[in-house]
């Protein structure tokens, strides 16, 4: 579909620049004209008082998918660092490229990032699109479009993999757009077809009731935005050797309807559920906010954080940063304690993939017992405190939990 002027009707009344959010129309020689910044929001086809505007579908040459190749995971990177869901994306990347029989390629951008990007080569990348500018350093949503949008049609990658962060979510729809291919948002789960080695990309839907696997059969690239903490994070391997491709970038401020003018950092502790490794977690159960006091005793003891079910953040016990779950943060800790959780489906899409799962509740029948390793029945506020002082008189999980079972 695209945004077409009807020039016998079009007044040159200029409502349609006002209302256009992407100063994607000119008015030239009295006439409006659509330029190449047109998103095809349709705004401009409301504020037309003369049905001088309408969208169009314009049959354009069909893309020669054959020359799509490769697969492409664009990096995060926040003052130089890799952020974790980078390195699950290279972690997966490296599966699937292996599979297709293809090479692994990361792009990053940002400025002063060159040793940053000799990491993302020992992390698993083949070739590494490394594209440098002032502008870049700071991510704008104008800035990092453009950049990534016209690299991909000048490149032409099979598959494009980003993070669904905040970033994530921001930029790949835009990207997607510019470059006139489909999304698959949110996804928990990515395969190659052995048929036609397309990618199967899996989502929850309806509330994470059913799981819905999405192909793009007629577009490239494919693009997925991947849930961070489900995919097995990229091991770094010192002897790897890659390629640095040094892009040239084109932006100036015109390019830009924003600016950071400041960043301020947050005074507020704020939890890296993500980055966890051990996971205590609170839910309806506790009964009170105190209950959090515990828990957080407990997590002292096993150096971990604590998390909380959307229940608990709802009743205002703990702050939202905490949440577990598909409204939340999905995570894929070495351990996770589950306090008084009952396990409704949207929390254990969150947590279900946990290396070792360990339930705490006094319904026996609660639903997270079906997927815990270890399931203690009984209340939690005599069970933990017995859990703490086992730590204190032992160096190991196991037999804290085998001590626990027999309370």
């Amino acid at each position: 579909m695209a945004i077409v002027v009807l020039q016998d009707k079009c007044k040159g009344c200029k409502l349609c620049v006002k209302a256009c959010p992407f100063e994607a129309i000119d008015i030239i020689d009295n006439l409006a004209v659509i330029n190449e910044k047109c998103t095809g929001c349709g705004a401009c086809i409301e504020a037309c008082k003369f049905e001088a505007i309408i969208k169009e579908e314009i049959d354009g040459p069909e893309k020669d998918l054959s020359l799509y190749k490769n697969v492409w995971v664009f990096v995060e990177q926040r003052e130089g660092q890799i952020m974790p869901v980078s390195l699950e994306l290279l972690g997966e990347g490296r599966k699937l490229a292996d599979e297709i029989g293809t090479e692994l390629c990361a792009m990053v951008l940002g400025n002063g990032i060159e040793g940053l990007a000799k990491d993302l080569i020992k992390y698993g990348a083949d070739k590494v699109y490394l594209g440098q500018h002032k502008l870049l350093e700071t991510f704008t949503t104008d800035a990092y479009t453009k950049v990534i949008s016209e690299k991909i049609n000048q490149i032409k990658p099979e598959i494009v993999l980003l993070g669904a962060t905040h970033i994530g979510r921001d930029l790949a729809p835009r990207v997607a757009a510019r470059v006139d291919t489909g999304l698959t948002a949110d996804c928990t789960k990515l395969e190659i077809d052995l048929e036609d080695k397309k990618i199967m990309q899996t989502r929850p839907a309806f509330g994470g009731n059913i799981m819905a696997t999405i192909v793009c059969p007629n577009h490239r690239p494919q693009m997925s935005t991947v849930r961070p903490g489900v995919m097995d994070k990229a091991v770094k391997d010192d002897s790897r050797k890659g390629e640095i491709i040094e892009l040239e970038v084109k932006l100036n401020k015109k390019d830009l309807r924003t600016e950071v003018v400041e960043k301020i950092k947050s005074k507020k502790e704020i939890v890296s559920l993500t980055d966890a490794e051990i996971i205590i977690a609170g839910g309806r159960g506790l009964g009170k906010p105190e209950g959090f006091e515990l828990l957080e005793k407990l997590s002292y003891k096993l150096n971990g954080v604590v998390g909380a079910s959307r229940a608990a953040v709802d009743n205002e016990w703990i702050d939202h940063s905490h949440q577990v779950g598909q409204t939340g943060t999905t995570v894929k800790p070495k351990l996770y304690i589950a306090c008084g959780i009952s396990g409704a489906i949207q929390h254990l899409a969150g947590m279900q993939n946990s290396d070792l799962i360990i339930a705490i509740n006094q319904n026996p029948d609660a639903p997270i017992f079906e997927i815990a390793d270890f399931g203690l029945v009984g209340d939690l506020y005599e069970i933990i405190p017995a859990l703490i002082d086992a730590l204190d008189r032992a160096d190991d999980i196991v037999d804290v939990l085998k001590e626990a079972v027999a309370i």
